[in-house]
């Protein structure tokens, strides 16, 4: 079973780290290992494109909502607005956000659960449509939780995350690798998947909630282990 860090980590951390989010998040985590005197190795596990057919309706809309920098990137190929008031989940999506020229920014810093009770605590200032650009497969309901919280919700699927093998001959590299991190469940049974056909009982995993992490509690590794908060600094963190 998963079991929850806190920042403090563990002794010894990982020398070689591997990073199994999709681009473009991989190149800036693996920055920020190395940055902690970590080697990355960035074989992702998802690849991430656009909803070729996505159609952004904004009429209505006082606030857009966004779960992932991927989100945000897609959005803004796709529209030229930049003046409603954005909500982010986490200060990764906030930043994204800002780079893409976006001037009213707001970060729950958290999760779905943080994102949908900030937008709900400011229900009495929005008095339109709330728009939800969002993943083809959502992790977790926000949809619901704004609805639930009396926001009208318009929700857009906007980008979609299919599986990715490792190339032939990474199983080889496995037994030079001390850890892996894990920023979403998605990827994290593509991960299971992986390990039961490549054990590596040596490995330990690193999740960035509980959630993400749960998906390898049976795959035989070392330690599995969740952040404290669902953010990558508490993340990483743990190493």
């Amino acid at each position: 079973m998963a079991r929850e860090a806190d920042a403090r980590g563990e002794p010894g951390g990982p020398r070689r780290v591997w990073v199994t989010r999709a681009e473009p998040g991989a190149t800036a985590t693996a920055a920020r290992l190395r940055a902690l005197g970590a080697e990355p190795v960035v074989e992702p596990l998802l690849g991430v494109r656009p909803i070729a057919d996505a159609v952004i309706d904004l009429a209505g809309v006082v606030a857009l909502v966004f779960t992932s920098a991927n989100a945000v990137a897609a959005f803004a190929e796709r529209s030229s607005e930049r003046g409603l008031r954005v909500f982010a989940v986490g200060d990764a999506t906030a930043a994204a956000a800002r780079t893409h020229r976006f001037g009213d920014v707001r970060s729950a810093g958290g999760d779905a659960k943080a994102l949908a009770a900030d937008l709900a605590a400011r229900r009495d200032e929005l008095t339109g449509v709330v728009c939800y650009l969002a993943p083809a497969e959502p992790s977790q309901d926000l949809a619901a939780m704004l609805t639930a919280a009396g926001l009208e919700v318009r929700q857009t699927a906007l980008y979609e995350s299919a599986p990715r093998e490792p190339p032939a001959g990474f199983a080889e590299r496995l037994a030079g690798i001390d850890a892996v991190l894990v920023h979403s469940a998605k990827a994290a049974r593509v991960l299971a998947r992986y390990l039961k056909a490549h054990p590596a009982p040596h490995l330990r995993a690193y999740g960035i909630s509980p959630r993400a992490i749960r998906p390898l509690d049976e795959a035989g590794l070392a330690a599995v282990v969740s952040a404290p908060s669902p953010n990558e600094a508490a993340l990483l963190a743990l190493l």
